[in-house]
């Protein structure tokens, strides 16, 4: 799928793993963040003497982080941004929840794509057969010209197998594929996602482990795309593309399977996301906050599920769970389903999307505090002070744990077939 896709925006016939390309992407995807967009701006410009992107129907930019400012320098690249997108015909979308989500609701996740990002959780949009890349600081390239110089990448090909039990989301199939394989053993490659477990799972749920693939190393994940996500596409899509799909014949640096059959519960403990670890290690552990959100597991099954383990009880006095709809138009529809009531009665604080909260710049911890977290990454200093905690886990377990104020295992609290990953 990589190799079709890539050969197209070359513009060449076939390109193999290995090969130097200038490829022009379909789509520029980024957020305004101070040393990335602002330097973009200024350098193509001043430097290479670009007054204008090319074809700026590709780009759109997105303002999730510093929402709402809290200082002038904030806004500041703010109006930057949006002038800078005025200027240019460059679509700004903001307050609208985290990009690389609503890329995907305003269709730049349109299967057999190519698409850039200077941030690497962008390849949530492989869960559409979208092939997207974080590609850091050489995004600068196609604001200057159309094309920028990449090696294609090889491919590790995994295939999940087994029975989804009670309980496991998405989110611990990821972390167990990184227990499984280890954190580098993708590195420099795409990851091809398939498997009955990936054929029976939510698109929500593909989103949530494609958008983790750098954990394994990965340059990017995406899965086959199929009548969910065509459907999901269709009427969406920002260009009309056919969809690819692998040959029978692909060759793949690596074929993986992994049966989750025996998977339950896990929770990555502090200080690396490759800290996968049972839950039942931690079960008991005190802590004092909860982050449901972020780019990765802020989606309506998991404010479903949290709300299925809250629904008529309270959390522990003195828990602070924070729930953070990772778009608006998520948190609409979980209004209109009464999640967002339900959750209130709980004694949650929900808040408008927003990536503030992955990184601490809200609900910041202290010495000593420890939390559970849907959010991206546990390292030292994530959330806040470098000498809290971070335990990621999946939605079920931070509602859960919000009630009893320690990691808590939510089967108990769930039945036998709601809050399953697929």
């Amino acid at each position: 799928m990589t190799e079709k896709i890539l050969a197209r925006v070359a513009g060449v016939p076939a390109v193999r793993a290995g090969d130097e390309i200038l490829a022009r992407p379909d789509f520029v995807i980024a957020y305004d963040f101070p040393g990335y967009t602002d330097v973009f701006f200024k350098e193509a410009k001043e430097e290479f003497g670009v007054d204008k992107v090319p074809s700026p129907e590709r780009f759109v930019l997105f303002i999730d982080h510093m929402v709402p400012a809290a200082a002038p320098k904030e806004e500041e690249l703010h109006k930057i941004t949006r002038a800078w997108g005025k200027e240019q015909g460059v679509p700004v979308h903001e307050r609208e929840g985290i990009g690389h989500q609503v890329s995907a609701e305003l269709g730049y996740a349109t299967p057999g794509a190519f698409a850039v990002h200077f941030d690497g959780h962008v390849s949530q949009l492989g869960a559409f057969g979208t092939l997207a890349m974080g590609a850091r600081k050489s995004v600068l390239e196609t604001f200057v010209s159309e094309r920028m110089a990449l090696v294609v990448p090889g491919t590790v090909k995994i295939e999940v197998t087994g029975t989804v039990q009670p309980g496991v989301m998405a989110r611990d199939i990821f972390h167990h594929l990184v227990r499984v394989m280890g954190p580098s053993s993708c590195r420099f490659k795409v990851v091809e996602l398939c498997g009955p477990v990936i054929d029976a799972m939510s698109i929500e749920g593909r989103q949530t482990i494609c958008g983790q693939a750098m954990f394994l190393g990965a340059t990017t994940m995406l899965i086959a795309p199929d009548a969910k996500t065509l459907e999901y596409a269709k009427g969406r899509a920002k260009i009309a593309l056919d969809p690819v799909y692998p040959d029978a014949d692909a060759h793949y640096d690596r074929v993986v399977t992994v049966d989750v059959s025996n998977l339950a519960p896990i929770v990555v403990a502090p200080p690396s996301p490759a800290n996968t670890r049972d839950l039942t290690e931690y079960a008991g552990l005190e802590v004092h906050m909860g982050y449901l959100g972020s780019c990765a597991s802020g989606r309506l099954e998991d404010l479903r599920v949290a709300a299925q383990v809250l629904k008529g009880r309270k959390i522990k006095p003195g828990f602070q769970l924070h729930v953070v709809p990772t778009s608006q138009a998520i948190m609409s529809q979980a209004a209109s389903e009464g999640l967002i009531s339900t959750l209130v009665d709980a004694g949650a604080f929900i808040s408008s999307s927003s990536c503030d909260y992955c990184y601490g710049r809200i609900a910041t911890m202290t010495d000593g505090q420890r939390a559970v977290s849907t959010g991206t990454l546990n390292t030292p200093g994530r959330m806040g002070s470098a000498d809290s905690e971070i335990f990621i886990c999946n939605a079920a377990v931070v509602a859960a744990s919000a009630l009893e104020g320690c990691i808590t295992d939510p089967r108990p609290y769930l039945s036998n077939t709601e809050g399953s990953a697929a």
